[in-house]
C-alpha cells in the first residue's frame, strides 16, 4: 500500500469513528424538519375482519424472502467498534429473517485490515446482505472491479451505492464532483451481475433523480429522507463541533413527501424507506405510501454496541407495532398494506 494510500484510509478510519462518537453524543436528528409520515393515518378499522395472530409479514425483496419488510440500515465499518457493532447487527438480522445493509466499504478497499469488520456473512448465513459504496468514487477512479470487489468480498447479494453531496459538502475535503454519475449507473449495471441499488443517507432523493436513473438498470432506490438523522448535521458536530449552518443541517426532502413523488415517477421500481422510520406505524404508512421494505439506522447503534440481543429487543418491538397497526387497519398481509389508502390529517 502506498504511503498515500495509508494515510487516505487513516482519515477514512479517523472520519469513521469521528461519526460514531457524534451519533451516540450530539443531537443528529433534524430539529425542524420532519418526515411527513403525521400527515397522513391509517385508517382505522374498528371491526377488522382480521385475526392479530394471522398478520403476515413476510415479503420478498431483491428475489429473496424476508420474514419482515425491513432491512437494518447502513452504519459503519472499518475501525474500533464497528467490527462489534456490525456482528451484532448480522446476528439480529440473522435470528428475525431480515436484510442487512452495511456501511461504506470504502475503508476496507482502502486498508485490507479493515476488512474484518464487513465480513458477516458467517454470522448471517440466510439474510439479505447488501454492501454499501459512495456513488462519488465514481468520479476518483472507482470502478466496476471496485463494485464487484466490494460485493464478492463479503459474501454479499448486492449493494447500495450512497450518494450524499450535502453531506460530503459538510467534510474537509470531501468529495464535491457529483457530475456524469447518472451516466455512470449504466455501465456499472450492464457489468455487475448483482443487483445495485441507488441511495441518499438522510436528505431525500426525489422524483426528477429518480426519473433520470429509472432506466439504468438500478434494482430498486432507497429514498432515505429527511426527518430522521441529519448527515449534515453529523458532520458539522465533526468538524466544528457545533452546528454552524443550521439552515443545511434543516435541509432535506421529508421521507413520505420523497417516497409518494418517487413512487409516482417510477412506479416500477422497488423502493426502500428509510430516514427516520421510528415506529411500526411509520413503517405501516411507508409501506402503503409505496415502499417494498423500510429501513432503520439510528435507533439501532446503541444497542448493537450492546449485544445482538438488544438489537434484537428494539427491533421486535418496532416489528410488534407493525403487526398491530395492519390488524387494525383490517389488513393482513404486506401485499394488502400497500394497497392500503391513507387519510390525509
Amino acid at each position: 500500500m502506498s504511503d498515500e494510500t495509508t494515510t487516505d484510509a487513516l482519515r477514512t478510519s479517523a472520519r469513521k469513528l469521528a461519526h460514531l462518537d457524534a451519533c451516540l453524543t450530539h443531537p443528529v436528528e433534524y430539529e425542524t424538519r420532519t418526515t411527513g409520515f403525521e400527515a397522513y393515518d391509517l385508517p382505522y378499522r374498528a371491526l377488522p375482519q382480521t385475526d392479530l395472530g394471522d398478520v403476515d409479514l413476510t415479503t420478498d425483496f431483491l428475489g429473496r424472502r424476508l420474514r419482515a419488510p425491513l432491512l437494518i440500515g447502513a452504519m459503519t465499518g472499518g475501525p474500533d467498534r464497528s467490527g462489534t457493532i456490525n456482528r451484532h447487527l448480522a446476528e439480529a438480522a440473522q435470528e428475525l429473517g431480515i436484510g442487512l445493509m452495511l456501511g461504506s466499504q470504502r475503508v476496507m478497499l482502502e486498508d485490507p485490515a479493515a476488512a474484518a469488520s464487513f465480513r458477516v456473512r458467517a454470522a448471517a448465513p440466510d439474510v439479505l446482505l447488501l454492501g454499501n459504496l459512495g456513488i462519488a468514487q465514481l468520479n476518483h477512479g472507482y470502478g466496476v472491479d471496485h463494485v464487484r470487489r466490494a460485493i464478492e468480498s463479503v459474501e454479499a447479494d448486492g449493494l447500495a451505492l450512497h450518494t450524499n453531496p450535502l453531506q460530503e459538502a459538510m467534510q474537509p475535503a470531501g468529495d464535491e464532483n457529483f457530475a456524469g454519475l447518472a451516466e455512470r449507473l449504466h455501465e456499472l449495471t450492464g457489468a455487475v451481475d448483482h443487483p445495485l441499488l441507488l441511495k441518499e443517507v438522510g436528505h431525500g432523493i426525489g422524483p426528477d433523480v429518480a426519473a433520470r436513473v429509472g432506466d439504468t438498470g438500478l434494482a430498486a432506490i432507497d429514498v432515505a429522507g429527511a426527518g430522521g438523522t441529519s448527515w449534515s448535521r453529523v458532520e458539522q458536530y465533526v468538524r466544528y463541533g457545533e452546528v454552524r449552518y443550521r439552515d443545511l443541517a434543516e435541509w432535506g426532502i421529508p421521507t413520505a413527501v420523497a417516497l409518494r413523488a418517487v413512487h409516482a415517477a417510477v412506479p416500477r421500481l422497488p423502493l426502500v424507506a428509510s430516514g427516520g422510520v421510528r415506529s411500526g406505524v411509520d413503517a405501516a404508512k411507508a409501506l402503503a405510501l409505496g415502499a417494498q421494505v423500510v429501513a432503520v439506522a439510528l435507533p439501532l447503534l446503541e444497542p448493537a454496541l450492546r449485544s445482538a440481543e438488544a438489537v434484537v429487543e428494539r427491533l421486535e418491538s418496532l416489528l410488534w407495532e407493525l403487526r398491530v397497526a395492519m390488524h387494525c387497519s383490517g389488513v393482513r398481509t404486506v401485499a394488502e398494506l400497500r394497497q392500503l389508502d391513507l387519510v390525509a390529517r
